[in-house]
């Protein structure tokens, strides 16, 4: 991967089958992620939904839409796939809620891991903390205005309210190189993600954003002008062996 880390990003939402989000994610960690990234995509983060315990989300990057295309067409056309695909395909109801993104500036991307993935069954290697992706809808795109608000105004009281941000991404447009595997189209999204050590952090960053001066004063009047609807905020818990964490 180049300098901007992961240019192209998926978000992937799955619904799944009441109580086999364990039974995927036992075999996605077990099986699927050094074959993707081997054929040239890099598997960001895996996750369980706090809310929801039949969804797993995941996100994976690539370098450009082009070789997209060719990772993908590898990996689903591949031996490892193959393989596993039914009893991956037999978890899920649903596999299809993906929004294609990229990040929103060259300080939105996701930040390289501070070491080496363990190996399935391994403890992780890095302390428990839980991720909070929050997905703001607009009514026209996020343009580069939006994101010198995002960066100006928004992201410093959701720093001191709590949260440690990771990423911030917004929509990409380009056409889906690899129709095999639908992603959401005609929608303006623009996703922030941030670590908590734990639910607790989550709900005190969320509590201190609601009474925040600053936030209703500087912020709220321009997300309600800019934004169709309530943001959607997703509480995740990384699995063992997810990176982003």
């Amino acid at each position: 991967m180049n300098a901007l880390r992961c240019p192209v990003v998926e978000l992937r939402q799955y619904t799944l089958r009441p109580g086999q989000r364990d039974v995927l994610i036992d075999l996605f960690d077990r099986e699927l992620v050094e074959p993707q990234e081997a054929g040239g995509m890099t598997v960001l983060g895996q996750f369980r939904d706090l809310d929801d315990p039949d969804r797993f989300v995941w996100l994976r990057g690539f370098d450009d839409m082009p070789r997209r295309a060719k990772a993908l067409e590898s990996f689903y056309g591949g031996p490892v796939w193959q393989a596993h695909r039914d009893t991956a395909n037999a978890t899920m109801i649903d596999s299809d809620d993906v929004l294609l993104l990229r990040p929103a500036s060259p300080r939105g991307g996701f930040p390289v891991p501070p070491g080496t993935r363990q190996a399935p069954g391994e403890p992780p290697a890095w302390p428990p903390s839980l991720v909070l992706a929050t997905i703001w809808y607009g009514r026209r795109p996020f343009d580069a205005a939006f994101v010198e608000f995002f960066e100006q105004r928004m992201l410093p009281v959701l720093a001191e309210t709590g949260g440690e941000p990771l990423a911030y991404l917004h929509s990409e447009h380009a056409p889906n190189t690899f129709p095999a595997l639908p992603v959401r189209t005609n929608e303006e999204v623009f996703v922030s993600f941030a670590r908590f050590t734990d639910e607790d952090h989550i709900d005190d960053h969320l509590n201190r954003l609601r009474h925040s001066e600053r936030w209703r004063q500087e912020v709220l009047p321009t997300l309600s002008e800019r934004c169709a609807r309530t943001p959607q905020r997703l509480r995740l818990a990384p699995t063992e062996r997810s990176t982003l964490r």
